[in-house]
């Protein structure tokens, strides 16, 4: 339990760092970490209207899984979250690439499930 909440905060850390960051094309839009610690689910989510535009994006959606494994669920940005992760700690036999299909897992150099 442990190691779970460690995880925890450091992908709300991570999470927090990139919610500073304003896009330029989306003055204005809310930024929101969605954090369901209980659960194990974060997001990083854009709300707001841009324009005449309604925003709602998710850029990172990740799980903490019974076995303490971070699985990346969604990265619809340019940042290497995993990365990031593996920056702040977490051994990359702990990550898994859900985003990618399990064959492909294994040549990922981070955990394969």
């Amino acid at each position: 339990m442990e190691k779970i909440m460690r995880y925890q905060k450091i992908i709300i850390d991570v999470l927090n760092e990139h919610a500073k960051v304003i896009p330029a094309n989306l003055p204005g839009i809310e930024i929101q970490v969605i954090s369901d610690p209980a659960h194990h689910h974060y997001q990083l989510v854009h709300l707001g209207w841009s324009g005449s535009q309604f925003v709602h994006s998710v850029l990172f959606h990740l799980d903490i899984k019974s076995d303490g494994k971070i699985w990346l669920q969604a990265n619809y940005t340019d940042s290497l979250i995993a990365d990031e992760l593996v920056e702040k700690g977490v051994p990359k036999s702990d990550i898994v690439l859900g985003i990618q299909p399990p064959y492909a897992r294994p040549y990922t150099g981070f955990a394969a499930a």
